[in-house]
């Protein structure tokens, strides 16, 4: 399975915005964003107009390192929107947004989506009372997510829980705070995109991808 090894950190300082990708990092003085740090590279601090390929290029790369997906994995989602009949780019956020590792942490059992992923890769979760460590699983409507009742599982989730600050989306649950458990009510929609990543521009991604 391939892996990004290299500083989370400068991907943030590639795209000059936040990605959240380290956990409570993010909010802390150490964040290069925060700090005003340059674009990785030794000309890293020269400003150059971005052509109109290299600002869609930038909106693909930036929601593809937000949700912590390769360009492989990329392609198979958009291939899954477009056969939607619902609109492509919409359809697309919806899809990133039902990958497991996205919803254990957008219930708050993970500081972060990376947090998340090693969190299912570990064993430490159930997706309909059945051990899943599958991250990229797709969840459909009605899906139990549960931390196994294991002391270090447990420990780790409680932990978690208690120091997010994030809202609940509504396409969301919880439906057990003791023994963490939580559930997909109903389909993503636009408007349940974490609003950390709200502003992305999909329709640029469609052009990039189809041209």
């Amino acid at each position: 399975m391939a892996r990004y090894l290299d500083s989370k950190c400068k991907r943030c300082r590639r795209e000059q915005v936040k990605l959240y990708l380290k956990g409570a990092r993010c909010f802390s003085p150490k964040c290069p964003i925060d700090r005003e740090a340059p674009p990785p590279g030794m000309h890293g601090t020269r400003r150059s107009k971005s052509s109109e390929y290299g600002i869609r290029l930038r909106e693909k790369q930036r929601l593809k390192w937000f949700y912590g997906i390769l360009e492989r994995q990329f392609r198979r989602y958009f291939e899954l929107a477009t056969r939607a009949r619902t609109n492509t780019g919409e359809q697309l956020l919806s899809i990133l947004e039902r990958r497991l590792d996205n919803v254990i942490h957008r219930l708050g059992f993970a500081s972060s989506r990376a947090a998340a992923r090693q969190l299912v890769s570990h064993g430490h979760v159930d997706v309909n009372g059945v051990k899943c460590d599958v991250p990229s699983r797709l969840l459909r409507p009605g899906d139990t997510v549960k931390i196994k009742v294991r002391t270090r599982s447990l420990q780790m989730a409680r932990l978690s829980l208690q120091a997010t600050t994030q809202h609940i989306p509504d396409f969301l649950e919880i439906t057990n705070n003791e023994d963490p458990e939580g559930r997909m009510t109903r389909l993503p929609s636009r408007q349940d995109v974490d609003p950390r990543i709200a502003e992305i521009r999909e329709q640029l991604i469609i052009e990039i991808v189809t041209r």
